[in-house]
């Protein structure tokens, strides 16, 4: 192991399990991390008038966790020693699909679905994929993250599936520190809620204009 991925990277310090020799954390680096929300490309579109709650994406016990996961193989999953994300993963991912809603500028009410308020419709997703990865398996630092998010349009008040999507990304660690992992993770999830959000208002808006076109149709409320 070089004494720049002992220095520089947190995740030289890998998981409890996968390296038992590095027991000392860069006393610089912070131990806590978050995410920023996605960017939304420009569509010139206006703002969509219907309202959307967000719930917090269903995820596996392994992702389900403050913990930052890392895979060596398709069939182990470990943690990054020392470090970890800001909350449980799932609820990061909500809070940031919201923001990544209201930057766009192009929804008019978007919430958590625990704010209680009433909403044309909800947004359902699963977290499958939120890991860095090793291609391979002899190397001493992940070299991608990948993240996947299953995403169902329910419009309401019938709870009726609209529309479903997944959306994957796959973004290559560009260093060696731990702040390279973290950025792909940045990027990766950043690429995957732009996609959502503008999937979401583009089927959302298609759902709510042709139940409004309907005759005697008051909307989806």
């Amino acid at each position: 192991m070089t004494s720049r991925l002992m220095k520089g990277m947190v995740a030289g310090l890998l998981a409890v399990g996968l390296v038992t020799g590095c027991a000392a954390l860069n006393p610089t680096a912070p131990s806590l991390y978050t995410l920023t929300p996605g960017t939304v490309a420009e569509s010139g579109s206006p703002p969509v008038r219907w309202q959307l709650l967000v719930e917090p994406p269903a995820a596996s016990a392994g992702i389900d966790t403050p913990r930052i996961a890392v895979t060596r193989s398709a069939t182990a999953l470990d943690y990054f020693a020392g470090v970890s994300w800001a909350d449980r993963a799932p609820n990061m991912v909500q809070g940031l699909i919201v923001q990544s809603f209201e930057d766009s500028r192009r929804i008019v009410s978007v919430g958590r679905d625990s704010a209680g308020l009433r909403s044309d419709f909800v947004l359902k997703t699963e977290l499958r994929d939120f890991q860095a990865e090793f291609t391979d398996s002899n190397a001493a630092a992940p070299d991608r993250v990948r993240v996947r998010l299953s995403a169902k349009l329910v419009a309401m008040p019938n709870r009726t599936i609209e529309a479903g999507e997944t959306f994957d990304a796959v973004v290559p660690v560009r260093g060696s520190d731990f702040s390279d992992v973290i950025a792909a993770f940045n990027t990766a999830l950043g690429q995957v809620e732009g996609a959502l959000v503008d999937w979401t208002l583009r089927r959302g808006e298609a759902v709510f204009r042709a139940e409004a076109g309907r005759p005697g149709s008051a909307g989806l409320r």
